[in-house]
């Protein structure tokens, strides 16, 4: 049933039959205005504002078919309902065509009129809220289409290249900036097989295992490839879509694509000037080295105390700037793939307790505990000279930053395929926001208890660039005032 309360324009001649059903109906709930004929029902039409007119055929002055005709052409959305006579059944159908919304014939009972009403406003209330949902899908549509526009003019704008793929490998969606850096100059359809547009084997391994559902949902995969002369950044991430089955599943990927050649060209330069610096250093400052010794042996003559030490400090800053040199070198090479000359099936621990046997003097003069462990050793496929780099620089490191009765633990077991090595310390740690930075080149933790600790910044890159130059991994992990573990996997020999 509909609300009661709605207002009733009730048209009809006669007078007593009008003022029944006023009656009638407001003793219902709904507000009744009444008018004779259908001049009267225009004049109230333009002040008043009825949810519904009941609405008589045949009247004096104005018929109910010209008030209809009038009000479908003013008031579409007002519903009608024809009150007739047996007689004029057919009049009233007449009106039905024209757009009347029902009719009832004289006599009737009030609840049958009631209901008349109630589906009359019923239906009408359907077409309205039929009406709106078309009106709001046209608005989506619109809203869609614009979106859809306005995200194609900043996609076309970008100058890093996009490339959407779904499942199929094809290219559904790309801009002008991936056809440039792919070099393609002829105009490709979408969708259009990926294979046509990108080149790297690479890439397109990692689009395909991002499409078959290999990856995480939320995995960003970041890679370099090759396209033509160019180097170029790739980032793939998977796109989700609805499913029947699960309320979202991949779909698809999203590449985005950054040209980094200039970049490289730039590291590349750096690198060979660094690389040139170095070489052109070392020379001299080994001759000076050489000169600084003969000098402290009394091959010169005989030296006062005065003149050794400032011999001796000389030959320190030589050594110290040998140290920077040689590290510089070793950055130049690994970055060049050359630093790893030769692997061998190595024993890591023999190379450790070395290493320790070297590293305990120093220790015990700075009142510092040295240990290791083994557990299950096998042998690797490594370059003994890097290895014993890998651990001089850490071993070295726990004990520059380690406080006076701290300890140093070393412990080298075998991890299923890969021999896992720890180096952990009990000194000042590093603060968890300069964890991610320790592995760049020439950074160096800032704390007040390590100024006293010289170095170059370059150790811990080397280290990095030696682990995983032997298809390696190393970690960090670190609490602040309790210590710091660096951990190292290194794949044994099957």
């Amino acid at each position: 049933m509909m609300n009661r309360a709605m207002k009733i324009l009730f048209v009809d001649d006669e007078k007593p039959f009008r003022d029944g059903c006023q009656r009638l109906l407001t003793s219902r709930g709904f507000h009744v205005v009444t008018a004779e004929n259908g001049l009267a029902a225009l004049a109230i039409l333009k002040q008043e504002q009825p949810d519904l007119m009941l609405l008589d055929v045949k009247m004096p002055v104005m018929g109910g078919d010209e008030i209809q005709e009038w009000v479908s052409t003013h008031y579409p959305d007002l519903p009608i309902i024809i009150i007739t006579g047996h007689g004029t059944v057919h009049t009233a159908v007449d009106c039905l065509k024209r757009g009347a919304d029902d009719f009832i014939a004289k006599p009737f009972e009030i609840e049958q009129l009631i209901r008349t009403i109630d589906r009359v406003a019923e239906k009408r209330r359907l077409q309205q809220k039929e009406s709106e949902s078309k009106r709001e899908m046209v608005r989506t549509l619109l809203d869609f289409n614009t979106e859809r526009k306005r995200l194609k003019t900043i996609i076309n704008c970008l100058a890093n290249g996009i490339m959407v793929t779904n499942r199929n490998l094809e290219v559904i969606l790309h801009n002008p900036a991936l056809m440039r850096m792919m070099e393609i100059s002829e105009d490709m359809p979408c969708p259009v097989p990926a294979p046509r547009i990108v080149h790297s084997e690479l890439l397109l391994k990692t689009i395909e295992e991002v499409v078959n559902g290999a990856c995480p949902e939320d995995r960003i995969i970041s890679q370099e490839i090759r396209a033509g002369k160019n180097t170029l950044r790739a980032i793939t991430s998977p796109t989700l879509g609805p499913d029947r089955n699960v309320f979202w599943t991949v779909d698809g990927a999203v590449t985005v694509l950054e040209d980094i050649t200039p970049f490289k060209e730039l590291d590349q330069m750096k690198s060979d000037f660094v690389n040139m610096v170095a070489h052109e250093l070392r020379s001299p400052i080994v001759s000076i080295r050489q000169l600084l010794s003969v000098l402290l042996e009394g091959l010169a003559g005989q030296l006062h105390e005065k003149q050794r030490e400032f011999l001796n400090r000389g030959t320190k800053k030589a050594d110290a700037l040998l140290e920077l040199i040689n590290d510089l070198l070793d950055v130049a090479k690994i970055e060049a793939g050359r630093y790893v000359q030769e692997q061998v099936p190595t024993d890591i621990g023999k190379i450790i307790e070395e290493t320790v046997a070297l590293m305990e003097p120093r220790a015990i003069k700075q009142g510092i505990r040295l240990s290791c462990t083994f557990q299950n050793l096998k042998p690797v496929q490594a370059d003994p000279k890097n290895m014993q780099e890998i651990f001089n620089n850490l071993i070295s490191n726990a004990i520059n930053y380690s406080p006076q009765g701290g300890t140093v633990t070393i412990a080298a077991r075998r991890r299923g395929g890969y021999m896992e090595i720890t180096v952990e310390d009990t000194g000042v740690g590093i603060p968890a926001e300069e964890l991610p930075k320790i592995f760049d080149k020439f950074y160096r933790v800032k704390h007040p208890k390590t100024r006293a600790v010289t170095g170059t910044g370059l150790g811990l890159a080397i280290v990095k660039g030696v682990v995983e130059a032997h298809h390696g991994t190393i970690e960090v992990e670190s609490v602040l005032d309790k210590g710091t573990t660096f951990r190292i996997l290194l794949p044994v020999i099957p």
